[in-house]
């Protein structure tokens, strides 16, 4: 995978197409709005394949200094196109003098949290319920469109060793699961009880309940919302993501 700058009039429009062949039907960043952002000095990349472009991430700064990536795709999962979007991501941002990178994803989405918690060692901050509100595209309708905002922080010991690609290391256990699943994948709340340390379950596959039975995934949507912004008002903050689809939350002290 080669990742690289997209500056030219060509490429960013290859971007823009290449972004709305995932979220179609919409174009989440149209051509026009890509190239005042490449102009005015924010953070537009592509990631290629055997020459072609198979994602593209496009970035902002922030008024507090920091940069906020507001989106990110990859048409080929599984073979590290979004982790070299990343690390690059990182390696532009501390050459212009950034040490924060932000952005939001889909909490409910098991796969995105584990790659940014885990294999970036990014941290949440904040639990945004309906964020954008209605999101026609295919992988977001019909689906409040809540998020959690992640502070991406650039020097931190476990980022930089994220970055070398050393294996994530597992968060402690949990003294309570405050979401889980039953036999039949529906959601299963249960009361913290006062623990130090709970656990926050995610659905196995979201967009397929998203397609199959969307009752079913708002009712995970609901009771993740009630679940994990309820844990991060009462001071709880995330420490990780395990690998069997779990938030991991600790009380701040």
């Amino acid at each position: 995978m080669d990742v690289r700058e997209l500056t030219t009039p060509d490429d960013l429009r290859t971007a823009s197409e290449v972004l709305a062949g995932i979220w179609r039907p919409t174009d989440p960043m149209p051509y026009e709005m890509m190239r005042v952002l490449q102009h005015l000095g924010g953070y537009i990349s592509g990631v290629f394949e055997g020459g072609a472009m198979v994602g593209a991430c496009a970035a902002f700064p922030a008024a507090d200094g920091s940069l906020h990536s507001h989106i990110t795709g990859v048409a080929s999962r599984g073979r590290g196109a979004g982790f070299a979007i990343k690390r690059h991501q990182r390696e532009w941002a501390l050459a212009h003098g950034i040490r924060t990178i932000t952005w939001t994803f889909d909490p409910l989405v098991r796969r995105n949290a584990y790659f940014n918690l885990a294999k970036l060692a990014a941290r949440p901050t904040e639990y945004l319920p309906d964020f954008y509100g209605e999101m026609p595209d295919e992988l977001n309708a019909g689906d409040p469109s809540d998020r959690l905002l992640l502070f991406w922080h650039l020097d931190a010991p476990e980022v930089a060793s994220a970055m070398k690609g050393d294996p994530p290391a597992e968060p402690p256990p949990a003294g309570v699961t405050v979401l889980t699943d039953d036999a039949v994948g529906r959601p299963v709340e249960r009361s913290s009880a006062g623990a130090t340390r709970i656990a926050v379950g995610t659905p196995a596959d979201v967009a397929a309940l998203r397609a199959d039975d969307p009752p079913l995934a708002l009712a995970w949507r609901r009771a993740q919302r009630t679940a994990l912004a309820g844990a991060l008002d009462a001071g709880y903050h995330v420490i990780g993501f395990n690998r069997s689809g779990h938030y991991l939350l600790e009380v701040s002290r």
